[in-house]
């Protein structure tokens, strides 16, 4: 056996594997003994097929599986032991030829093989990256509160619509000359969109009737009225009249208020006492969250001074294509998609080779508490989108877990653990340029770096 690599512009590897008859024969005539003790051929008992017709029926199918596994074995062995930073998967090289598996004893291989560019990705305390601290405000504990309100908040039947109140009517609607009976229907008169329309529900009074237009009211919405009358979409053009409503229910959604009932269902059962405790504790709750985000942007603003310092990487690009191609051979569109995310797929994977690097001076590892702990987090918050703050710590530890049983989360779930662990250490290396921001203008200049 002969393996060869050379590389000479460092990227696009070749490999020559040549193997001898010395090399594979023993293995095949193994195999092919222990297809004899199995052969089922009429006319000889099992196991006494002679090796001749074993070998016609089946040597070359053998030996192409021999020599394929030994392939393998060899040539990502040569891989490892040689340090050899392989991209994708080795790719027949396109100017092979043809081995005949029959006739030949001695066999050659070629593979392409992408390499990684070589270069040093270092941080050190004389690299200055940003670190934004957001702010909370006012105005932020403000809006958290209102969703804690709105949340806990109820509707109460009243007796006059108000708009500003933003009421809902719940009412019975008839078409005046048609055979449509709505009962129960609700409306809100408030996302009418004709003034006309809208105008004729001000000061509606529990009981009244009210003449009115559907169709008018929602001039370009077909699914608006068909939804209201209860029928087909392409129905609506046949009921384009007047309808009658007569209101039934006037109901109003009131905040709940600022008080114990509250700070016990946003936070637990005594946890806050009163209501500056209570915006403190929101204040809190809204720093943890913004320092994901920080951080979030810290690790953002890394890969950008990582970039800018090594500069643009070589890469064996028409190789990539290929290997990214063979990735993606399913899809019918295959060679439009590779032209259209190549440029992207090679951005992210200079980033993954600087992050690799990084991971590695900074000697992290992931175990399973910083998986379980990022799941936690996971699920933390997703509960928060919906207001809920006071889950019980055993309850994340069974979303997490379920989370954790998944193959599909797991990948990502150690990703996010490694950037967690990467991130809380590059701000202990670099020199950090600490600056405050507000939620509004931290949001723009993520827009804008989108």
């Amino acid at each position: 056996m002969n393996i060869t690599f050379e590389a000479p512009d460092k990227v696009n590897g070749l490999m020559t594997i040549t193997l001898g008859k010395d090399d594979y024969q023993g293995e095949v005539e193994k195999t092919l003994k222990d297809y004899r003790k199995r052969a089922n051929v009429p006319g000889f008992r099992p196991g006494q097929v002679p090796m001749g017709i074993i070998k016609r029926q089946y040597g070359t199918a053998v030996k192409m599986d021999v020599v394929n596994k030994m392939l393998g074995e060899k040539l990502y062995a040569y891989i490892q032991e040689n340090k050899i930073q392989m991209l994708g998967e080795p790719l027949p090289n396109e100017g092979q030829e043809p081995q005949d598996l029959e006739h030949s004893d001695e066999l050659t291989f070629k593979f392409d093989i992408a390499v990684a560019p070589e270069f040093e990705a270092k941080l050190s305390g004389k690299d200055k990256v940003a670190y934004y601290h957001i702010t909370v405000d006012d105005k932020l504990i403000d809006q958290q509160v209102e969703m804690y309100q709105n949340r806990a908040g109820q509707y109460e039947k009243v007796e006059q619509y108000d708009e500003a109140e933003r009421d809902m009517l719940k009412g019975d609607l008839r078409e005046v000359d048609g055979t449509i009976e709505v009962a129960d229907a609700v409306l809100m008169p408030q996302y009418i969109k004709v003034d006309e329309q809208k105008k004729l529900f001000e000061g509606a009074k529990l009981g009244d009737i009210i003449t009115w237009n559907p169709r008018k009211a929602y001039p370009e919405s077909d699914v608006e009225v068909s939804s209201l009358l209860k029928i087909e979409k392409d129905q609506v053009k046949e009921h384009e009249g007047d309808f009658t409503y007569q209101i039934t229910e006037i109901s109003r959604f009131t905040k709940a208020p600022v008080d114990q009932k509250l700070f016990d269902q946003a936070f637990g059962e005594g946890q806050v006492k009163d209501e500056k405790e209570f915006r403190q504790k929101i204040s809190e709750m809204i720093a943890a969250q913004f320092k994901a985000d920080s951080d979030y942007k810290f690790l953002l603003d890394v890969r950008a001074h990582m970039e800018k310092k090594i500069g643009e990487l070589k890469f064996p690009e028409e190789l990539l294509k290929r290997v990214m191609k063979q990735n993606n051979k399913d899809r019918k569109d295959v060679d439009e998609y590779v032209e259209k995310n190549f440029e992207l797929s090679i951005k992210e994977l200079a980033w993954h080779l600087i992050k690799e690097q990084l991971v590695a001076q900074q000697e992290i590892k992931v175990e399973d508490a910083d998986l379980k702990a990022v799941a936690k987090e996971a699920a933390r918050a997703q509960f928060a989108q919906y207001g809920m703050s006071n889950i019980p710590e055993e309850y994340l530890d069974n979303y997490a877990d379920e989370m954790l049983k998944k193959r599909e989360n797991v990948n990502s779930l150690v990703d996010r653990a490694v950037d967690v662990k990467l991130t809380e250490a590059l701000k202990g290396v670099v020199k950090l340029d600490e600056k405050d921001i507000t939620m509004d203008d931290f949001q723009k200049m993520l827009s804008k770096e989108k």
